[in-house]
């Protein structure tokens, strides 16, 4: 009788693989079926930590609550490869920037502004914003306000982060702050 040793824990079994290689082959041809992950940042006030770009590189879209300061820091997201989306904050002065951007992603409706409204607008889901230098999640009548914090300047004890919302029709929205 000949033994042989369990795989390694490390390393799925070749069965496992093997049961599991058409999910993961459809998932590719069929990217729909994956979440769409977005790395949110806001009030960097041109301080961009450097590992920051190589934490965001496997993003869908990249979106920036405001407060850029200087439009050369996009430029830097933009060679991260994914869309960016970028709002103004009240120290921005672009004036192609919109002060907001609504739209409705994998079912979910979103509004992007820097600045956070006294009251949940009619309609939205989701409201991310900047300003407070401070990470939320936070649900005000049916639309939950997210800010992911500052990167630049963190504000009230809070450690310097952005935040990945995370989308995929029919589920909940998934948001997670990271520390930088």
């Amino acid at each position: 009788m000949r033994l042989s040793a369990p795989p390694s824990p490390r390393r799925p079994s070749r069965g496992l693989l093997r049961l599991a290689r058409p999910a993961i082959q459809s998932a590719i041809r069929n990217p729909q079926f994956l979440p769409m992950r977005i790395a949110v940042l806001s009030d960097t006030h041109d301080r961009l930590p450097p590992e920051i770009l190589a934490r965001i590189a496997g993003a869908n879209e990249i979106w920036h609550l405001g407060d850029v300061c200087s439009p050369v820091l996009i430029d830097s997201l933009e060679q991260v490869g994914p869309p960016v989306r970028v709002i103004l904050g009240n120290c921005d002065s672009c004036p192609h920037w919109p002060e907001r951007l609504d739209m409705e992603i994998e079912g979910v409706r979103i509004r992007l502004e820097h600045i956070p409204p006294p009251q949940p607008p009619e309609g939205f889901d989701l409201l991310l914003h900047g300003h407070t230098h401070v990470p939320r999640n936070e649900l005000r009548g049916s639309t939950r306000f997210l800010n992911p914090g500052s990167l630049g300047r963190p504000n009230k004890g809070a450690p310097a982060s952005f935040g990945w919302l995370e989308l995929n029709r029919g589920e909940e929205p998934r948001w997670r702050i990271e520390r930088v």
